[in-house]
């Protein structure tokens, strides 16, 4: 158990309970309950006894120890049973709060999206006190965007889907192996779809556990070597499992990761030797089969090195054969620039976060928690970053094999100021300057706030550099060419942020850095312990742009990285 989840069980416990129109001040105390563990610094572990905290009354406290004892909450279980669960999708309409469609669930019965459109349609919205007339024509509008299913999902959506059949696959016994293909697999930014490759002796045995152990919502089709569904989660998606046997494993997933330009090229290949490739092997000009163990053998087949899933994309990879060994790989990241404790948003102590990077070999990692501007992440004052500061400083010397910096990631402000001033920056390792606010400025104010901080002698890095989230948001609009070129003059880092909802810097740009020299740090940006994993999504993205090992800022050894930041 882990602070983050109590806090987020609290805040979903006061949701439905505003949902059910329930008393204000009850929905308060559970709000206020996840506020007072948010701000306290201290990790679950570290406190002797998070019932004692002033602002956990014994409703909340009895919620803490079913957490604490059982892994989850009876309350909540009973609340998210007794809620309709028509009425959690309108949260997702702008305007529309926990406390309007309690009333509108209360007066009208609207306890779905078509139920909502329907009293709206029929006017029945508008005569209820708080609503106006007004209020129904922008629900309509805001309706019709929301019901608009989107081509496309962002890989932030589709990666805890596949995490979730990942799992549930990997308890089916009669699945000798499985993996995820796809434009998932060669990391694309979204997908229309999901395409899963299974290797069994026994298709419908596995076919009707699939069924049976997935949220099917759709069965699109269920045959012997196909199984397509439409999958019953937060966004519906599609799933496509394609059952072969072991020998037809690695062809498969070569075949169904594609791209379609990779395909055809290989396919070319094979003609041109008197060959044909399918999904299912490949066919000598004797008509037998040839099949193989892994995708480095069918490589290999055609005198050609591994091409790894990332570049496989518009057949330009084939005239760079010679750059793949130079590819940055997970066995070469040494370290992470950028995580966040519980001293400021991340659900883990310092200690905590420190013993998680030591289980991944990491030589060092910086601590690198918000700064004062940023209240809603109970961003770090003056007093209290001089005090985490001298806090690491004391927990570096408890470890020999890994090396601890103090650093911050620290706003850069409306008005282009920085959030510390240089008497704090130069006490710290590691700076890193960020944009968390005001993203509809112009561009050239946008550009100000940038050069502030890139020409400031203490800032190391620009995290996140364009603020966006992907299929969801465009993020703040710099020009990022005239960053780069900043970036080069001033000898800063450029973060390519490997949280899958940023993907910040794009490959588009890490491209261009690369063109002009600019080190690039692949970085988790992690608030829990889990988020860690993300440095794998953000190598093999950083693929994508052909970057290498000595391209990649935490790769390099700990003497290399101190020279760095201490020139």
């Amino acid at each position: 158990m882990d602070k983050k989840t109590i806090i987020k069980t609290l805040e979903k416990i006061a949701l439905y309970m505003e949902l059910q129109g329930e008393n204000p001040f009850k929905v308060s105390a559970f709000r206020k309950a996840a506020q007072v563990i948010e701000l306290d610094s201290r990790s679950l572990s570290e406190m002797d006894n998070i019932l004692k905290l002033k602002g956990i009354g014994a409703a909340t406290g009895t919620v803490i120890e079913d957490l604490m004892n059982k892994g989850e909450s009876s309350l909540l279980m009973e609340l998210q049973k007794s809620v309709p669960s028509g009425l959690l999708p309108m949260l997702k309409i702008p305007g529309l709060g926990g406390k309007k469609i309690a009333k509108l669930y209360k007066e009208l019965q609207v306890d779905s999206i078509e139920a909502l459109k329907e009293a709206c349609e029929s006017h029945k919205v508008q005569k209820l006190p708080g609503f106006a007339a007004k209020t129904e024509v922008k629900i309509l509008a805001e309706l019709e965007n929301f019901q608009a299913k989107p081509e496309r999902s962002a890989v932030w959506l589709l990666e805890p889907i596949v995490e979730l059949i990942n799992e549930k696959l990997s308890h089916i016994s009669a699945i000798e192996k499985f993996s995820v293909a796809g434009s998932y697999r060669r990391i694309k930014e979204a997908s229309k779809d999901i395409d899963f490759i299974i290797a069994t002796k026994f298709p419908i045995e596995v076919r009707e556990e699939l069924l049976k152990v997935l949220p099917v919502l759709k069965i699109i089709a269920a045959g012997d070597t196909k199984v397509s569904i439409t999958l019953d989660v937060e966004n519906e998606i599609d799933v496509d499992f394609r059952l072969v046997n072991s020998d037809q494993f690695a062809s498969a997933l070569n075949h169904f990761t594609g791209s379609k330009d990779h395909n055809i090229k290989m396919r070319q290949i094979a003609k041109d030797r008197g060959m044909k490739i399918s999904e299912y092997g490949v066919e000598l000009e004797d008509g037998t089969v040839q099949h193989f163990q892994s995708e480095e053998e069918f490589y290999a087949f055609f005198d050609l090195p591994f091409i790894p899933p990332t570049v496989r994309e518009d057949g330009l990879e084939f005239t760079k054969l010679e750059q793949l060994p130079l590819l940055v790989t997970l066995e070469d990241i040494k370290a992470d620039l950028h995580m966040h404790t519980t001293w400021s948003d991340g659900a883990y102590s310092i200690e905590e976060m420190v013993e998680a990077c030591r289980a991944k070999g990491y030589s060092y990692i910086v601590i690198t928690d918000h700064s004062d501007y940023l209240k809603v992440a109970n961003g770090l004052s003056r007093e209290r970053l001089l005090h985490q500061i001298e806090t690491v400083r004391n927990i570096n010397e408890k470890y020999t094999d890994i090396e601890i910096f103090a650093g911050t990631e620290m706003d850069i402000l409306p008005d282009g100021s920085l959030d510390f001033d240089e008497d704090i920056l130069k006490q710290l390792d590691f700076v890193i300057a960020s944009i968390h606010s005001s993203f509809s400025q112009p561009q050239d104010k946008i550009m100000e706030r940038l050069f502030n901080a890139i020409k400031n002698p203490y800032v190391h890095m620009i995290a996140h550099p364009t603020g966006r989230i992907i299929e969801t948001r465009n993020g703040y609009n710099p020009d990022v060419p005239t960053l780069i070129d900043w970036a080069k003059e001033y000898g800063k880092i450029l973060e390519l942020n490997a949280s899958p909802y940023r993907l910040d810097l794009n490959t588009e740009y890490l491209k261009l850095a690369k063109e002009s020299g600019v080190p690039i740090a692949i970085n988790t940006d992690a608030h829990h312990i889990n988020q860690l994993k993300y440095m794998d999504i953000g190598v093999r993205y950083a693929q994508k742009a052909w970057l290498s090992k000595e391209e990649i800022v935490n790769t390099w050894t700990l003497e290399k990285f101190k020279q760095f930041i201490t020139k």
